[in-house]
């Protein structure tokens, strides 16, 4: 169906005068206002903000068939991978259009099973989600998180597995952190902030401290452990290791994943908490212990990663990079040419997960850092699980890649055997679909791989919609995975892109570091240099050519669409950070300053100021299509990124291309969403791409 296009009465969102000086440069915030959510003015906003978009998408005739089918294809039941906790086992399972996974718990894998939490019930529209869970090591207790409306903040309780029955203890003012069963499971370790005085959802978060909880007091009487009051960026996550001897603290003060690891043995009452890596050198990542030998991952001297071990009684200099280290520490795996993602220990051996042009492959080693074998995969894809401790000899792992849904597998340590234990069944052919990887050069001749997803027999004539998805930073690798929506898209006639940017961890992190800070702009150049590929190879074409991307993804697209405007026909920033003068100071946003640089620093100001979106908008410009999305609860980019970003979009914006917003209402960054509003949400996107690419739903849609 066509639709007319004509341009879109907004709303006036008025200006103030707030102008500031950054090392000589005077910077204009004329939006300053919209960073207070809960002022009546910016809720009226909102209110008429919202109203625009949802008339407009109200008007697509085409949205209910593709909310139908999004709805039918999402209805299949998904399994978590299984894991074991004393003699129990324990797993999520989704009935299929469940707000919230239940987690289940069964004594052995062929008994009933048995509800142990349905976050659904804990609220009527499915907004409070279960944040994350700590079982104690007999697996009697656990500890489980829940956030409302997607906020990061968690608020903690304890359960009896056995009863179900809650305990009186509850924890509040966590945020990105776990609990750490003692041994004795009288209590737990745990890290929080103090009581915020001011509105939750801007306040920046420093000050954590770690504590310890005996169960049965109020969080009032919890023993203070650790803390740090002159460096308030300090945070801290704890960990019990599994023969219960040592509660070890690890230590970061940004999302640089550099850390320090301190560790107290709690065989000894009142030990002290000793100082094992002191400097933020490097990443250091538990793996495990034996006794006194703790094996860790780390980026020392080796950017794509390594195995080491360190004697805690022969301990390393505060410096490692001292010459006399070099007999305190015993590498086991050596770095290779592939990125070293993670590791575990089953059977008394590493299970080791590298990165592969950014798919998954699985290692195995014994613990003298000799190779057993390989893991088999079915093919391109990614992989998680191998929980388990150290002795277990069975355990079970996930598979998925961009055309096959999360199949579960039961691997036997000793022979090597996997066996498919659940597959799901789900409303499409995946003989239907298939993924190539391809390898295009950025703007400096630099290789990077893309994946593309598409219906077989496509025509490279240049008229296929297509999305390209990207987010380039914090060290976050991009692997195949299986989404719902993506296959409603390709039923729709549409191809899938995902492009492995720079500032990410596809390959260690030297891929990560040339795309942060003063080299950012690497990330935008990777990215466009994708649609640039993607046109000249005839997949689509820029008026067909939608770019999509969240949270650091957002600010990808709002970067290049003022870089490139004429290059895409639509952008759907979801979550972005918008202002970079002034991220770092709201929630978490100050820890970001370690891939971003800091507006206070005057040549990083200078590389924030030359991409911020909302400070590069120009005036009398025709922008792509444009629907940035937000939560009015997000407290982790807080939505003003996103307020301030489309206000100044709307006003410098000319031509039919409507830019918009839709401001979801009790909802955060993404964590808990219900499977409505995700649905709803996605619903919402795809209709708004039909619409502005002039395309029509194929016949045979949904069938």
């Amino acid at each position: 169906m066509k639709y007319p296009k004509e341009p879109l009465t907004y709303p006036i969102t008025h200006k103030t005068d707030i102008v500031e000086n950054y090392h000589g440069v005077e910077v204009a915030d004329h939006y300053r206002w919209l960073e207070d959510p809960n002022s009546e003015e910016t809720q009226e906003w909102v209110k008429s903000q919202n109203e625009i978009t949802f008339n407009y998408l109200a008007e697509i005739s085409e949205r209910e068939n593709i909310k139908k089918r999004l709805t039918e294809i999402w209805d299949y039941e998904k399994y978590s991978v299984p894991f074991k906790e004393g003699d129990r086992y324990f797993y999520y399972k989704n009935d299929g259009l469940q707000n919230q996974s239940i987690l289940y718990t069964l004594p052995t894998l062929d008994a009933e099973p048995k509800v142990l939490i349905d976050p659904n019930k804990l609220s009527e529209d499915g907004t409070v989600a279960l944040s994350g869970i700590a079982i104690s090591k007999d697996g009697k207790l656990i500890a489980y998180g829940i956030s409302k409306s997607g906020s990061d903040w968690q608020e903690w309780r304890i359960k009896n597995i056995e009863t179900g029955e809650d305990l009186p203890d509850v924890l509040q003012w966590i945020k990105f952190n776990v609990p750490a069963w003692k041994n004795d499971n009288q209590g737990l370790f745990y890290s929080r902030y103090e009581q915020p005085q001011a509105g939750e959802l801007e306040e920046t978060n420093y000050l954590q401290k770690v504590y310890y909880h005996r169960l049965g007091n109020a969080q009032s009487d919890d023993v203070l452990i650790y803390e740090k009051p002159e460096r308030k960026e300090w945070s801290f996550n704890c960990y019990v290791t599994e023969d219960s001897k040592y509660l070890v603290i690890t230590v970061w003060q940004s999302t640089d994943r550099k850390n320090l690891v301190f560790y107290q043995d709690l065989t000894i009452e009142d030990a002290p908490i000793v100082e094992l890596i002191s400097e933020f050198e490097a990443e250091y990542r538990l793996i495990d212990n034996d006794d006194n030998i703790f094996w860790f991952v780390t980026d020392f001297d080796a950017p794509k990663r390594r195995v080491i071990a360190i004697d805690i009684n022969n301990p390393p200099s505060p410096s490692l990079v001292t010459g006399e280290n070099q007999d305190k520490w015993q590498e086991i795996i050596p770095e290779t040419t592939d990125t070293l993602r993670g590791v575990g220990t089953l059977n008394n051996q590493f299970v080791a997960f590298y990165l592969k042009d950014a798919h998954t492959q699985v290692k195995i080693f014994n613990l003298d850092g000799s190779s057993v074998r390989d893991i088999n995969l079915p093919g391109i894809g990614s992989v998680g699980g191998f929980y388990g401790k150290r002795h277990d000899t069975t355990t079970f792992y996930s598979y998925v890649s961009f055309t096959t849904p999360s199949t579960i597998y039961q691997y036997d340590m000793v022979s090597g055997e996997s066996k498919i234990y659940r597959q799901p069944t789900v409303d499409f052919n995946p003989d239907e679909f298939e993924t190539k990887q391809i390898f295009y050069s950025s703007k400096d001749g630099t290789s990077i791989p893309m994946f593309i997803t598409h219906k077989k027999g496509v025509k490279l004539d240049g008229n296929s919609p297509t999305i390209l998805y990207g987010y380039g930073g914090f060290n976050i690798s991009l692997t195949p995975n299986f989404s719902i929506s993506r296959l409603v898209w390709l039923e729709m006639g549409g191809v899938y892109a995902v492009a492995n940017i720079r500032g990410g961890g596809e390959y260690g992190e030297e891929w990560h570091k040339a795309g942060i800070k003063q080299q950012k702009q690497n990330v935008f150049d990777d990215f466009i240099s994708a649609a640039e590929w993607l046109i000249e190879n005839k997949w689509t074409s820029s008026k067909k050519l939608a770019i999509t991307g969240a949270s650091n993804g957002g600010l990808l697209v709002g970067a290049c669409i003022t870089q490139r405007p004429e290059l895409f026909g639509a952008a759907l920033p979801a979550v972005g950070v918008m202002d970079m003068l002034r991220f770092h100071k709201f929630t978490i946003g100050w820890a970001w300053v370690a891939d971003y640089g800091s507006p206070d620093n005057p040549e990083e100001f200078k590389a924030l100021y030359a991409y911020s979106p909302l400070h590069n908008l120009k005036p009398e410009i025709s922008y792509p299509a444009t629907l940035v999305t937000t939560a009015d609860h997000d407290d982790r980019v807080v939505p003003a990124h996103s307020f301030k970003f489309i206000s100044a979009l709307q006003a410098a914006h000319i031509g039919d291309n409507p830019v918009l917003i839709r401001i979801e209402t009790k909802a955060g960054h993404g964590a808990g969403k219900p499977t409505t509003k995700i649905i709803e949400e996605i619903t919402d996107e795809f209709a708004f791409l039909l619409r502005n690419f002039e395309i029509e739903l194929p016949e045979n849609f949904g069938n």
